[in-house]
């Protein structure tokens, strides 16, 4: 595998070709070993000698730009990421360009540094940012004069003028017939009363998330969700060791980490904690202390559906020690706000079709964008979760989490909320369900090792009694049944139909 001082060689030998000087030989010492930079120097000797003939021509024109490619990727934590600003693709392109076609305009929204921004451009022509100042003041003063250019044109952060919206959607009912004329990027929400109009039917409104392990090329994709919907299912292998999963979770999904080092791709976590609650954000509810310990609570939280006067207590939002309407209404802003800055995903129970549905515990659960997010909000490295094989496991489930909705958002017949989870009276727990459009379902438990893939044989094979096992109700048996598992080598099938397949091995 070619390492990160093979490609300095490329480049530098790239650069020397076109250069008119004569090189000065390097002289080197027989007992030292060669450094890329003095074999590279020593490399371009022969190579200015031999520019002018004929070969020189085949290989500059033919032989250079194939060979340059193969190098053009270097291995970063065990898996393949292009070098420099290539784009690296994303599930969601092909949704993109689908509804480009479809629709006048396309939002794309999710949190800050997940890529939006980058993918856009991959398709837009034309970008207007509004983090510059005079373009932002420009558009407060005349929305419409910064939507003229080629199309489909980007319009990076849409929320920081909110009138960009309407005046996005006026121009798209002005054209009727065309298709594909702006891409809106979104890191959050503004207030409703900052829209007169939803925009349905005219911009078509996407989801994105930090990239899943697919997309980072971390997992290999060989067990397709599509696929499982269609009850196509063959058996792989792709081994992962636990310090590799936890160095997955702590480092996350975040485009800029990837070229770097797992120590430093760690950062990039804890400076997005730092980032999201500073303090110069001027709409958050709360001061920025109060920011960070809500998060910190939610954290504490995961994995489970907490009311809203347990992190209300654990917020000290109290009058005279007791929880009050006040304190609570301080408790629902914060979630608010970080749920509408897509920091926080909501999970609600599923509305499962049952005899009895009021025995059904659909409180929501409250999950990270990425499992990052809580791992920095905890302090916890690679090395302590190794340690904590509790913590690990509720981590391990949040990257679970993000990976399904990624690639849930791409099957055909998804909903904007296909992903669920189940509990029930009887204290039946079921990680995630998945609903398409159709009423086909599949069940999923989350455990990191696949030695507990029969407690989740047990679990998923009594859900699918509850559902399907009565004849009279006529519910649809499920596509698939799943454990996803962190550590196990292989993908396969138990006697009872349910599948066994690592995160690693999942894809779209």
């Amino acid at each position: 595998m070619p390492q990160t001082s093979d490609i300095y060689v490329i480049r530098y030998i790239f650069s020397i070709l076109h250069a008119p000087q004569n090189p000065t030989k390097v002289a080197e010492s027989p007992r030292q070993p060669r450094s890329a930079a003095t074999t590279a120097k020593l490399a371009t000797h022969s190579l200015l000698s031999f520019k002018d003939s004929l070969p020189f021509a085949l290989f500059y024109h033919y032989f250079l730009p194939i060979f340059t490619l193969l190098f053009a990727q270097h291995q970063i934590g065990g898996h393949m990421i292009p070098v420099g600003n290539s784009y690296i693709p994303r599930i969601l392109d092909t949704t993109v360009q689908t509804h480009l076609k479809a629709f006048g305009a396309v939002e794309i929204a999710g949190t800050m540094w997940s890529g939006k921004t980058r993918t856009s451009l991959e398709h837009g022509s034309s970008e207007c940012n509004l983090d510059d100042p005079e373009t932002r003041a420009l558009a407060e003063m005349a929305p419409d004069s910064i939507l003229s250019g080629e199309t489909p044109r980007v319009i990076d952060e849409w929320q920081i003028v909110p009138p960009l919206w309407d005046a996005v959607r006026r121009r798209v009912d002005a054209a009727p017939h065309e298709r594909g004329l702006y891409i809106l990027t979104g890191s959050s929400r503004p207030a409703k009363s900052s829209t007169m109009h939803t925009g349905s039917g005219r911009i078509s409104r996407l989801r994105m998330w930090p990239m899943s392990l697919q997309e980072s090329g971390a997992s290999s994709a060989k067990v397709s969700l599509s696929a499982l919907f269609e009850g196509e299912f063959q058996p792989a292998s792709n081994e992962t060791s636990p310090a590799r999963l936890a160095e997955l979770v702590c480092c996350g999904g975040w485009p800029a980490a990837l070229s770097l080092d797992r120590d430093l791709a760690a950062l990039v976590a804890t400076q997005y904690v730092d980032a999201l609650v500073a303090s110069q954000d001027a709409v958050a509810p709360e001061p920025e202390s109060d920011l960070r310990r809500f998060l910190q609570s939610l954290a504490r939280n995961m994995g489970s559906a907490p009311k809203v006067d347990t992190l209300t207590a654990d917020m000290g939002y109290l009058t005279d020690g007791k929880v009050t309407e006040t304190g609570r209404r301080r408790t629902r802003d914060l979630l608010a706000y970080f749920t509408s800055r897509f920091v926080v995903d909501e999970l609600r129970g599923w509305e499962a079709p049952i005899k009895s549905p009021q025995r059904l515990r659909s409180r929501p659960r409250y999950d990270f964008a990425d499992p990052s997010i809580p791992a920095a909000l905890l302090g916890v490295d690679e090395r302590s979760l190794l340690g904590n094989f509790q913590l690990f496991g509720q981590l391990f489930e949040q990257m679970c989490l993000r990976d399904l909705r990624v690639y849930t958002s791409a099957l055909s017949k998804t909903k904007p909320d296909s992903l669920h989870y189940y509990r029930d009276a009887d204290g039946l727990e079921v990680d995630a369900i998945i609903e398409l459009r159709d009423g086909r379902w599949g069940a999923i438990e989350i455990k990191l090792g696949a030695n507990k893939a029969e407690d989740a044989e047990r679990s998923l094979l009594r859900l699918q009694r509850k559902i399907a096992g009565n004849p009279t109700a006529r519910n649809p048996n499920p596509s698939f049944l799943l454990a996803l598992v962190g550590v196990g080598q292989f993908a396969y099938k138990m006697p009872s139909g349910v599948l066994v397949v690592p995160l690693t091995c999942l894809g779209a």
